[in-house]
């Protein structure tokens, strides 16, 4: 495997409200994996302290740390750590902004609106790395796909939903976006992720995964006017040649990836497993069935390329 990443949370349905606690837990276990937060939602965060912990990763890791951004799709943050959702893009866009000088100056100037006034003062530990990783993630906003092209920042898409296909527009404006902003287009990355399951029979894999999709669903739909509770033949269309999901044996999850990889010229690509709503070891079953049989077949289709 080539990455790892936790969410950030504060609700029931999800274990984890601090992802970089785990993550630091997870970098003195592992050699080679990069450690990274999927999402920091950072419009509820203080800049300076996401950098002091990121960095701190990054010493723990040996230089495998990485921050994903996002504003937040789930919003129960705002309230708890004292924010208005009606400020909901200008407190993402200047903690952003915050954190990006943070992570080029060991001594920082800063005054906002939403954040404190800080007068060259140091801010330690400094990464590891020369470069802290910083990407942001959407769920397909053309908004933010063009704030972040502007910036240069890689990107990430939250493909869950509808056919992927559809997102190949939004990369090729932040490509061009980022261009005409005088950005490197090699630096100009895009990931994705997305739901997934895998067994060794397709068939029992799009069964077993159901029932813990639609609970996630359903839960998610209990909070949101514009979400629905997941009915089967929606799911089969999900986890169809055309949807978002990434469910069977090895080879057809294998092939979808790639074409996904393909359309939307991806620097890597996330797969989603479920906790909490399956066994244990079934999750674990299909994780060394992605990185063992899932990712070769992908490197070794690019490889010849």
């Amino acid at each position: 495997m080539d990455i790892f990443g936790i969410g950030e949370h504060h609700r029931e349905d999800f274990a984890v409200s601090a992802p970089e606690m785990v993550l630091a837990a997870a970098a003195l276990n592992t050699k080679h994996i990069r450690l990274t937060s999927a999402v920091s939602i950072l419009s509820s965060l203080a800049p300076i302290r996401v950098y002091e912990q990121y960095a701190s990763l990054d010493a723990l890791s040996n230089g495998r740390a990485e921050i994903m951004a996002r504003r937040g799709s789930f919003t129960e943050s705002f309230p708890l750590f004292g924010y208005d959702l009606k400020d909901y893009d200008q407190l993402f866009d200047e903690k952003l902004a915050m954190l990006l000088k943070v992570r080029k100056h060991p001594k920082l100037t800063w005054s906002g609106k939403f954040t404190q006034t800080v007068d060259n003062r140091s801010v330690y530990p400094r990464s590891v790395q020369k470069e802290l990783p910083i990407w942001v993630a959407t769920g397909g906003n053309l908004d933010s796909t063009v704030k972040v092209a502007q910036l240069g920042l890689p990107i990430v898409y939250a493909t869950i939903g509808g056919n992927p296909k559809a997102f190949s527009q939004l990369v090729q404006v932040y490509k061009e976006i980022g261009s005409r902003y005088g950005h490197n287009p090699k630096n100009l990355k895009v990931a994705a992720h997305s739901w997934g399951w895998i067994e060794e029979d397709s068939q029992s894999a799009i069964e077993n995964y159901f029932y813990a999709t639609k609970q996630t669903v359903d839960n998610i739909a209990k909070d949101r006017p514009h979400w629905q509770e997941m009915t089967k033949s929606q799911y089969l269309e999900a986890v169809g040649p055309d949807g978002a999901m990434f469910v069977g044996n090895p080879e057809e999850v294998a092939k979808k990836m790639i074409k996904i990889i393909e359309t939307l010229q991806l620097e890597r690509f996330m797969l989603h497993i479920p906790v909490g709503s399956m066994p244990h070891e079934d999750t674990h079953r299909t994780i060394r069935l992605f990185g063992d049989e899932v990712a070769p077949i992908i490197r070794t289709h690019f490889a010849e390329r």
